[in-house]
Formats: C-alpha cells, structure tokens, sequence
C-alpha cells in the first residue's frame, strides 16, 4: 500500500520548463562530474550498482513475455536492437549487450558518455554512445528503456513523446523513477543525501512523477503503460521487486492498438 501523495496539477508536468528542450544543463553537469567513479560499486553510484539487478530482472521477464522468448534463452535480445536513454556510464548497456542486442545508449552528459564508450571497448562490447537530446537519434528500436531519468528532464510530454517516437511498432519500453510521495522525500531525498548513499543535489522531489501521471504521459503519447512494480528495500531482502510503490517503480509500455 502506497502512502499519500502531494496534490499535484497534471498540467504542470505538461508545461514545458525549458522551450523544445528536454535536458537541463545543470543536471547533465551534475551527473557529468560523477562519470568518473561509475563503475565503481563502492563509489558515488554504488546505489545504481546495487538497483541495477532489481531492474534488469524486471526487464528480462518483460522481454521474455513481450517477444515469448524461452525463460532459458542465453541471448533473447539476439537481433534486435535497444536504445537506453540516459544511459550515464553504461551499467544497463552492457547487460542488454551481453542479451544479444545491438545497443545505442545516449545520455545528456558527454562525459559520461565518453566513459561508458571506453569501459565497452575495454570489455569488448559493440556499443554506440551519444551525447545529447534524445531527439538526435535517428530509427526505431525493438527495446527503449530510460532508468531514473523522467525525473531529471525539463518537459516530461516532450521527452515521453521522444521516447515513442523511438519505438518500433512491435516495440517494448521500460521506464523506471521515484514515485512523488512523503516517504520517498524522507528516504531518496532527505535520509539517502544527508548519508552520503546518494550524491547531494541529486534529486529534486517536487520533479517525481506518480504512476497514474506517467500513464498519462505515456496515453498523450500513443503508448499504453502496464501494471507498475514497486521497488523497495528491506534489510532483509535488500532492494527488491515489491507490490510497493512507494519508493519507487518500474512499467512497461507498448504502442496502443
């Protein structure tokens, strides 16, 4: 069970902050100055490192029911292609890689960018990075997926609509952000910035986006979100697929028929 959210004008997420444009460039600066240390598990993003199981569970069984991929298929990604929006240094990129795709990540930071692209040719993996608007990349993909990025943008309309426009017809999407609600300020903000488990300025908590408003988005948008899976820690699971949304959550969206 969810608790309360912030009364919230659905219009004001319409509205855009910044006229065409989805980055704001103090957050690609803020994300840019961590590049650095990504890969490093114990670093200033160990908490993506210990997320990204979490979701890449979540997104291989969507594969596998979107595309009724056998659960034991080593590559189920295996001629197809993915875009990974946001992608900061590559954590998400590289696994979908190793699932047989043929990756495009882009983020809004070029360092970051420029370090995903050296970590994947030190490990052998084909990857395409750009730096930029998502509006630069050109073609459709089987596979877009934007992790904890909707949060971070300027327009949120403008950004889903780029997301679909990015989508091939037979196309799976995944998103994942913090739900707007008193516990995730508590934690993600307030709690994880004071302790250090989340970089200071990292998030804004008025820019969370709740289910049911990212349904819309996505509706406006000519896709159709699926059931949200909530993600959420305890000390004895660690973080983990939960009915919970509190904190925060993960969807899948398709065109509409």
């Amino acid at each position: 069970m969810t608790d309360a959210t912030e009364p919230a004008d659905i219009n004001s997420l319409l509205r855009p902050k910044q006229a065409g444009l989805t980055i704001r460039a103090e957050e690609a600066a803020h994300f840019g100055r961590l590049a650095a240390d990504w890969w490093d598990p114990r670093g200033s993003s160990a908490m993506l490192h210990r997320l990204n199981p979490v979701r890449l569970g979540f997104i291989r069984d969507a594969i596998d029911r979107h595309w009724q991929v056998p659960q034991d298929a080593v590559r189920p990604l295996a001629g197809r292609t993915a875009l990974d929006v946001g992608c900061g240094a590559g954590l998400l990129c590289e696994p979908l890689a190793r699932l047989g795709a043929a990756v495009t990540g882009i983020d809004a930071a070029p360092e970051n960018a420029a370090v995903a692209q050296a970590h994947a040719e030190g490990v052998g993996l084909p990857i395409r990075y750009l730096a930029g608007e998502v509006g630069l990349v050109d073609g459709a993909f089987d596979l877009v997926t934007a992790m904890e990025v909707i949060e971070h943008v300027a327009d949120k309309s403008a950004f889903v609509t780029d997301l679909g426009a990015r989508l091939a017809p037979d196309g799976l999407m995944v998103l994942s952000t913090p739900n707007r609600t008193r516990r995730s300020q508590l934690l993600l903000v307030d709690a994880a910035e004071a302790a250090g488990m989340i970089p200071r300025g990292t998030h804004r908590w008025d820019d969370f986006i709740t289910p049911d408003e990212l349904r819309a988005l996505l509706a406006d948008a000519g896709l159709t979100m699926g059931e949200p899976r909530g993600i959420a820690f305890s000390p004895g699971k660690g973080l983990h697929l939960s009915p919970d949304l509190s904190l925060n959550y993960i969807v899948t969206a398709v065109r509409t028929a």
